[in-house]
């Protein structure tokens, strides 16, 4: 007996009528678009996927939309579509935007940078790096993955190039603000930044902000003994502000030395002088918060922003969160570098996730370049040094109520790291990468 297919659930719930013709035209529309005109072809394609389908879900079992669209994905790639199937992702990746944006009714447009984005899926595309999947082949052949980090890395250092010319453009331009959420690679880009506009003659000066904290003891802890230095107002605002007008001024300051093993000041500091052809640079969670530089007038400042701008999709076809890229990140390196544990890391970050949405995200539309900190490689170097943590992780908060945002946030990432494929040789990895601002064995002292 022949399997059939008569139902498809819509991205609604909704069951209705399977209709082949539609497949054959998203089929046809995405080969189009790349030159073909092929109609039969088109229906030849549509017949595997149908069978397809119906074999992997016989009736009773009602396949969704989404599965469908995997199994024209996969069909158009495995009889040598390669380009139709390019134009069909970037096809389903565009109207998934535009159906987030309709959902969201448009209430966050501002803050979501669509157009980077998009350019960015293209790439991911183009590298096939757009799915775990796709990472995990180049990770089996070992020489493609290689590949992958050097194209990843050219791509990342164009993107800081364009940054450093935007800033060029802006006559007035004293200081650059380098801002994102945690572990975006805000230290590692805002040293990047310094190094081309070295090449143009300009005698550039950095002012790590993070040394500004207030010592540790004078923040409120919460029920679990936590500390909440996510804020802005966790840094001293008033003496930040007094030092960029004094600097400004051609005055001497004197910055002060933050220790996060001790989570206190040092009683030493360095002093500082901004001269005339000099520009400060920035490096702050929080560089785009008002009251942070509220004592320099907007002409003299450049905002950039960075984000992990990930597009690459699980094996449920979801695509992967930018927080999930950025934790990962954060537990890497504050367990060798600021010595806490992993543990304590995806505890905390309730407290950077609501101190980003309240105090970085609403300013993204605000600044001048966006530049993108996800590297299209780093998954599998993750997953050697994290996925041995998560199912502890997930056994020990799956059950305590007052641990549930923690323990929401290990079974995501150990759900989709369970399915990633390690890579432990490091050798690979450029000494300048943004990679080793969270691994080690950086050329950049941090």
């Amino acid at each position: 007996m022949t399997a059939t297919i008569e139902k498809v659930i819509k991205r609604n719930g909704s069951i209705v009528e399977y209709d082949k013709e539609k497949i054959v035209h998203a089929i046809f529309k995405a080969a189009q678009s790349v030159g073909g005109s092929d109609r039969k072809l088109a229906e030849s394609i549509a017949t595997k996927v149908t069978n397809t389908v119906a074999k992997l879900y016989p009736q009773p079992q009602v396949p969704t939309v989404e599965e469908v669209q995997d199994i024209i994905e996969k069909e158009l790639i495995e009889h040598g579509h390669a380009k139709t199937a390019k134009a069909f992702i970037l096809y389903r990746a565009e109207h998934q935007m535009m159906r987030d944006t309709r959902d969201a009714n448009f209430a966050t447009s501002e803050n979501i940078p669509y157009k980077k984005i998009w350019q960015l899926l293209v790439w991911s595309v183009d590298n096939k790096a757009y799915s775990i999947e796709a990472l995990n082949e180049k990770v089996r052949s070992k020489h493609e993955f290689v590949k992958l980090i050097e194209a990843t890395e050219e791509a990342y250092h164009q993107d800081i190039a364009m940054a450093a010319e935007k800033i060029l453009k802006k006559p007035k331009t004293r200081i650059v603000i380098i801002a994102g959420p945690s572990s975006s690679g805000k230290t590692t880009s805002t040293i990047k930044i310094g190094e081309k506009l070295g090449e143009k003659g300009l005698n550039l000066v950095a002012m790590n902000l993070d040394n500004y904290f207030f010592d540790l003891e004078m923040h409120p802890k919460d029920e679990f003994g936590d500390y909440d230095f996510e804020t802005p107002q966790a840094l001293d605002l008033k003496l930040i502000n007094s030092h960029l007008a004094d600097l400004l001024d051609g005055k001497t300051i004197q910055q002060p030395i933050y220790n996060f093993k001790t989570g206190k000041r040092e009683t030493e500091t360095v002093p500082l002088k901004l001269e005339s052809n000099q520009m400060l640079l920035l490096d702050s969670l929080h560089g785009l918060y008002d009251e942070m530089t509220s004592s320099v007038g907007e002409d003299y400042k450049f905002k950039l922003y960075i984000e992990t701008l990930s597009q690459i999709k699980d094996n449920h076809n979801n695509f992967l969160r930018w927080t999930d890229i950025r934790i990962l990140r954060r537990m890497v390196r504050d367990s060798w570098h600021r010595s806490y544990d992993p543990k304590r890391t995806i505890e905390h970050w309730h407290y950077v996730r609501r101190s980003e949405l309240k105090h970085i995200i609403p300013f993204i539309g605000t600044v001048d370049h966006i530049l993108n900190g996800y590297l299209a490689y780093e998954l599998p170097i993750h997953k050697k040094y994290m996925f041995k943590y998560f199912p502890e992780f997930v056994k020990e908060y799956k059950d305590n109520p007052k641990k549930q945002d923690a323990y929401i946030r290990a079974q995501r990432i150990y759900d989709f790291l369970s399915t990633v494929k390690e890579w432990d040789d490091e050798s690979v990895i450029p000494k300048n990468s943004l990679m080793r601002e969270y691994i080690g064995g950086s050329i950049y002292k941090y």
